[in-house]
């Protein structure tokens, strides 16, 4: 896989819930190359070009990071806290994307400068139409700066 090409980095620890999210999207007609990630830390190797990513240009970057909360090694609170707090990186829009309905949880990821925060739907209609639309909006509709 050319990791240059990526347009959206998901990090996600939990395999059924990666494998509902990319067979969602896909079903939903995005055909954008998604890279999934199993941790935080891996997440950020990703997109520092370390570790196994050190081949990657790091001026290519992802258009969209859809995240995980609650991830081993780096959660990804702190994932979202390096990425907003880098200036090159900032303009990204991260989707928190998380089964956490939990008030602090909700209100920290805002103000640390995420751009979405979407509670996984329990059940599999709503979650594919939740993706859906995460799909329609951030990679079609929304506009980033240059």
């Amino acid at each position: 896989m050319n990791f240059n090409d990526i347009e959206i980095l998901f990090a996600e620890d939990s395999l059924d819930d990666a494998n509902l999210t990319i067979r969602a999207l896909k079903k939903s007609g995005f055909t954008n190359n998604l890279y999934h990630v199993k941790d935080g830390a891996e997440a950020l190797d990703f997109i520092y070009c370390q570790g196994i990513f050190a081949a990657r240009n790091i001026m290519e970057k992802p258009k969209l990071i859809l995240l995980d909360l609650k991830m081993p090694k780096i959660s990804g609170l702190q994932v979202l806290e390096k990425l907003k707090s880098d200036p090159d990186l900032k303009s990204i829009p991260v989707v928190i994307l998380t089964s956490s309905k939990e008030n602090p949880d909700v209100e920290k990821c805002y103000s640390l400068g995420a751009n979405s925060y979407i509670v996984k739907p329990v059940d599999s209609d709503n979650f594919f139409n939740a993706i859906k639309e995460i799909g329609l909006y951030w990679m079609i509709l929304s506009q980033p700066p240059q």
